[in-house]
């Protein structure tokens, strides 16, 4: 049974109780992408004059894209402000585990009026998979003066606490209790520990992250000034830290942290406490 306050359980259009991703992917094409729109904020729909019914906008182009396999656990979602963008405004990718638990892959959500930066092709111009094959580094300082973290193409829209309520609402109705995820940098996992996570492996080193910051920390004398990257004072911001773990000033990658969230309750997490307030994007 679900534990969040007023949320009910959810059923096929016949009744049948559905407790996977799986059993939604079954369904006939326009009952399951009805029931993955409930992922989508009402607000991207009014951002980009959506129909909720017909996922088009007043041209009549349908700009959502509802990507699950019959047979699979699993579903993509892709929303774009025009039929031929390749750039996505709202993109979330999830999985079902062997354990009846939902596993967030991938959310993005940009603002697509916003300036863009290439910072997801390396300074050959081909795609660097989330810098892993290659930087581009003049792109990379361009995103963080305008004030982007890191992966970031374009800033956001303020809409990921929506979405996390309504994925929390829709993991709940399918009778799962754990949301699970791997932060792609360290700013995603701060940000996920204010939305209620808790770390299944990583905690330890975003402590040390946060003590060897201050000053005297190993990570705070690395703030030398070598790179845009590396500035003094980078150590008090989220922003600033993420940029320079992006740069690779740990001894380590990073890599392998992993969180979890219990539906409806709030782990209290907070790895770096007297962080200054900026702006999130």
């Amino acid at each position: 049974m679900p534990k969040l306050p007023g949320n009910s359980p959810m059923l096929s259009r016949d009744g049948h109780p559905l407790t996977s991703l799986a059993a939604i992917n079954r369904l006939d094409i326009l009952e399951k992408e009805a029931l993955y729109a409930k992922l989508l904020p009402k607000r991207l729909f009014r951002i980009l004059q959506l129909n909720p019914f017909t996922f088009c906008n007043p041209a009549e182009d349908q700009l959502i894209r509802v990507i699950a396999p019959e047979g699979l656990s699993f579903v993509r979602i892709e929303v774009r402000a025009r039929p031929e963008d390749t750039d996505v405004v709202f993109f979330v990718e999830l999985s079902d585990t062997q354990f009846h638990q939902m596993e967030l892959a991938f959310c993005i959500i940009c603002d697509p009026t916003a300036p863009r930066f290439a910072v997801d092709v390396n300074e050959a111009g081909a795609v660097n998979y989330f810098s892993s094959q290659g930087r581009n580094l003049p792109e990379e300082v361009r995103a963080m003066q305008a004030g982007l973290f890191p992966h970031q193409t374009r800033r956001g829209l303020r809409m990921f606490g929506e979405f996390f309520t309504l994925l929390e609402q829709f993991t709940d109705s399918l009778g799962m209790e754990i949301i699970i995820g791997e932060p792609l940098s360290y700013d995603n996992a701060i940000r996920y520990e204010r939305y209620g996570f808790d770390y299944l492996t990583g905690k330890r080193l975003m402590l040390e992250i946060d003590r060897e910051f201050r000053p005297g920390g190993k990570l705070y004398q690395r703030l030398d000034g070598s790179s845009p990257f590396r500035m003094p004072g980078m150590g008090q911001t989220v922003r600033g830290r993420s940029w320079a773990i992006h740069d690779g000033i740990l001894d380590t990658p990073w890599d392998e942290i992993r969180i979890y969230k219990m539906i409806g309750a709030d782990a209290g997490i907070n790895t770096f406490p007297d962080r200054r307030i900026e702006e999130q994007h």
